[in-house]
C-alpha cells in the first residue's frame, strides 16, 4: 500500500484492510464451529454461531459505509479505487460465508436425532477442512496482496467440487438404501452444498485479491468439478426420473 501526504487517508486504507482481515478471521472460526456442532450435535456451539452471524453482518456493513465515505471524501484513483472497491466485494463474500455457517448450524438438531456413518462424517469435515484451507489462503493473500498466490488458490476450487460430487451421491445411495435416512441425509446434503458455496465464496475473493493488484479480471474458465446439476433419482435407485436437486 503506497504512503500518502495525508495520513489520515492512510489511516482510513489501513482501517479497511484490518477490518477485512478481523472479518475473514470470524467467518473462518464460524465455518469450523458450525461443523464441529453438527458433527458433534452441540446444540450450545451452534446457537453461538447462529449469534455470532449478527456481529459479522453488522462488522460489513461498517466496513461498506466506511468504503463508501472514504470514495466520497478523497475521490481514489487507480490502485487506491481497487483497493477500497474490492473490501467492499469481499466483506460481502465474508458476510455470505457468514450466513451459509449459520444456516449450518440451524440443522444441528435435525441431524442430531440419527446416527450418521462414520466414512460419511468423516468426508464432510475433509470437505471443510478443503473450503477452510482455500479461504486462509485467499485471506493471507490478501494480507500480502499476493494475487500469483490467490490464484492458485482459485484453482483448488475444483478440489472442493470433486469432494463435494463425491458426497452427494453417497448421500444419495444412503437415501436409496432406506428411506428412514431421506430426513437427516437432506440436511447433511444441504450442509455440504453449504460447505461447497464456502469454496465459491473464497474463490471469488481470490479473483477480487487478482483485480485490486493488477487492475484485469481472471479469465472466467473457472475450474469446476460439481457433477451434480444434471444427476436425477429415481425410486428404482437408478440415476433417471424425477430430478433431484439442492
Amino acid at each position: 500500500m503506497s504512503e500518502h501526504i495525508v495520513t489520515s487517508y492512510d489511516e482510513e486504507l489501513r482501517y479497511i484492510v484490518r477490518r477485512i482481515s478481523e472479518m475473514g478471521g470470524q467467518a473462518e472460526r464460524m465455518v469450523e464451529q458450525s461443523v464441529a456442532a453438527l458433527m458433534g450435535s452441540n446444540l450450545a456451539l451452534a446457537q453461538s454461531v447462529v449469534a455470532e452471524d449478527v456481529l459479522l453482518d453488522n462488522a460489513q456493513r461498517e466496513l461498506d459505509e466506511r468504503a463508501i465515505l472514504t470514495i466520497a471524501k478523497r475521490q481514489p484513483m487507480a490502485v487506491d479505487l481497487r483497493q477500497i472497491v474490492g473490501a467492499i466485494r469481499i466483506s460481502n463474500d465474508l458476510e455470505r460465508i457468514g450466513d451459509l455457517a449459520k444456516n449450518i448450524s440451524k440443522r444441528v438438531i435435525a441431524v442430531a436425532e440419527h446416527q450418521q456413518p462414520v466414512r460419511l462424517v468423516r468426508g464432510i469435515e475433509h470437505l471443510t477442512d478443503l473450503a477452510l484451507e482455500q479461504l486462509k489462503e485467499v485471506l493471507d493473500s490478501y494480507a500480502t496482496r499476493d494475487h500469483e498466490r490467490a490464484g492458485a488458490a482459485r484453482a483448488r476450487d475444483e478440489e472442493i467440487d470433486a469432494m463435494y460430487t463425491s458426497i452427494f451421491r453417497e448421500l444419495l445411495t444412503y437415501m436409496m438404501e432406506d428411506p428412514r435416512n431421506i430426513s437427516a441425509c437432506t440436511h447433511l446434503l444441504f450442509s455440504a452444498k453449504n460447505i461447497e458455496r464456502i469454496g465459491d465464496h473464497a474463490t471469488n475473493i481470490a479473483e477480487t485479491i487478482y483485480y485490486i493488484k493488477t487492475g484485469q479480471r481472471m479469465d472466467n474458465d473457472r475450474p469446476k468439478g460439481d457433477q451434480t446439476a444434471g444427476m436425477t433419482l429415481s425410486v428404482d435407485g437408478g440415476e433417471r426420473g424425477t430430478n433431484f436437486r439442492v
